[in-house]
């Protein structure tokens, strides 16, 4: 109080922090009066009204709780170990289908795929640059993601480091001055999360070097982690060429696990929170069975709880996806860990060429005759928010089993609370698959 009055200009500063307080105070109790008197004169009116969920199905609709445990309570080992085998060639994804002619990737740029920079094209300064195109698949399970974070094994760390020393003098002085580690910059066409495999992922690495040869950059980043980086392809390509502004499509699948190969029920315990639930699982060919419980309602002194039947198809699933098909929508309400300035407008919206659902035998262990259903998802679209996929996936296989209409993604989509979606489905299921810089072609997709 003596410096109060010794300064005036304190003073000041508290009286306008006490008008500064009474004027939000004021402010927020008129919108509290204004939200109370329109709910009164119209009760349908209701904020987050996907998210209260007021269709006939909301009583069958898991929770946010329900679904994660769903989710997550499958043998994905068993599909991480298929995406391993994927990376290292001993298996093929279009042998899950039945197809017998392998699907047509469509990754080269120029024709031929070896581009060759002629004497009259060389320039000086940043376009004197060699260009390389890579294109590689790296098993998810063995990496904390693609981008590059201090104290963790992601690929581009190992991919930036094996190129090191393909760097020119200049570059490498420069490093040199600043402390840091002989690396190249590679430019990724999609980042991936931790857990999520890459099959045909591309990205590009330049150098003002003109000694270097595809074969070298190849075998330099091959000879790093055999077994869980390898490379497809190595060619030169022009300097305009971006992986991820160059490119038009993206191609993801996702593989969820139907039974944990045995037949029969089985009967699980999943904790989450401290707290249990008893699950029961009827699996079949096309339909999982299995009961979930809803949390106790605080409000009620009784402990009995709401069990969901929960019942849902492939088929079903296969409908609620085909709706997004050829539509230019927003899908700010499936994107997460986004900023807000990018929640609204074209930021948000994406045109997916081809979303599809089917059930496939997953080869665990041929000799030993041990397989596991699963049910895959295809998605193309010209781009992805971040995670997106896992979210859609979640989300109409939550959908599928309350037994919602075929457009309730559709419906989803003018939610004002990203709570109306389901938790992300869990990273292990998902893979990049390839990445399209031609005009994409429904009949190289592998679920028609």
């Amino acid at each position: 109080m003596i410096l109060a009055y010794q300064r005036p200009w304190a003073v000041a500063v508290q009286l306008q922090s006490q008008i500064t307080v009474t004027r939000r105070r004021r402010r927020k109790f008129v919108l509290s009066m204004d939200n109370n008197l329109t709910t009164n004169n119209n009760p349908q009116t209701k904020d987050y009204l996907h998210y209260n969920h007021t269709d006939s199905c909301n009583a069958s609709r898991w929770t946010a709780r329900e679904s994660y445990v769903f989710m997550y309570a499958r043998p994905w080992e068993k599909v991480v170990n298929f995406y391993s085998n994927l990376v290292n060639g001993q298996t093929a994804l279009h042998h899950l289908f039945g197809t017998k002619s392998q699907n047509i990737y469509d990754n080269a740029v120029v024709e031929p795929s070896e581009y060759v920079v002629t004497p009259a094209q060389k320039r000086a300064g940043r376009w004197a640059r060699m260009n390389f195109k890579i294109v590689m698949s790296y098993h998810g399970g063995s990496f904390d993601g693609w981008q590059k974070q201090p104290g963790l094994n992601t690929v581009q760390e190992v991919v930036e480091k094996s190129l090191g020393k393909f760097v020119d003098e200049r570059k490498a002085g420069l490093l040199k001055d600043k402390g840091l580690p002989l690396e190249g910059n590679v430019v990724v066409a999609g980042r991936t999360d931790k857990g999520v495999t890459g099959f045909q992922q591309v990205c590009s690495f330049y150098t003002w070097r003109e000694d270097v040869r595809p074969e070298d950059i190849e075998d330099a980043i091959n000879s790093i982690l055999p077994g869980k980086l390898m490379v497809i392809s190595v060619s030169k390509v022009p300097r305009t060429f971006h992986p991820n502004f160059s490119a038009k499509w993206r191609r993801y699948m996702y593989i969820f696990p139907l039974n944990a190969g045995e037949t029969g029920e089985e009967d699980a315990t999943i904790t989450y929170d401290g707290k249990t639930s008893d699950q029961k699982f009827n699996f079949n060919d096309t339909i999982i069975e299995e009961n979930l419980e809803s949390p106790i309602d605080d409000d009620k002194n009784d402990a009995e709880s709401i069990k969901k039947p929960t019942r849902f198809k492939v088929s079903k699933v296969n409908k609620i996806l085909q709706q997004l098909e050829g539509k230019l929508l927003s899908y700010k309400m499936f994107a997460r860990d986004t900023k807000p300035a990018r929640n609204t407008g074209p930021p948000t919206e994406c045109f997916i060429f081809h979303a599809r659902a089917t059930q496939v035998t997953l080869p665990i262990d041929a000799e030993k005759g041990e397989y596991l259903e699963t049910m895959c998802i295809e998605l193309v679209a010209n781009r992805f928010l971040r995670k997106m996929v896992r979210v859609l996936v979640a989300t109409s296989i939550r959908e599928a089993a309350a037994g919602a209409d075929d457009d309730a993604l559709i419906k989803l989509m003018d939610a004002t609370c990203r709570r109306a979606t389901a938790p992300p489905a869990p990273p292990d299921g998902l893979c990049l698959v390839d990445v399209g810089y031609n005009d994409f072609d429904s009949q190289t997709s592998f679920i028609l």
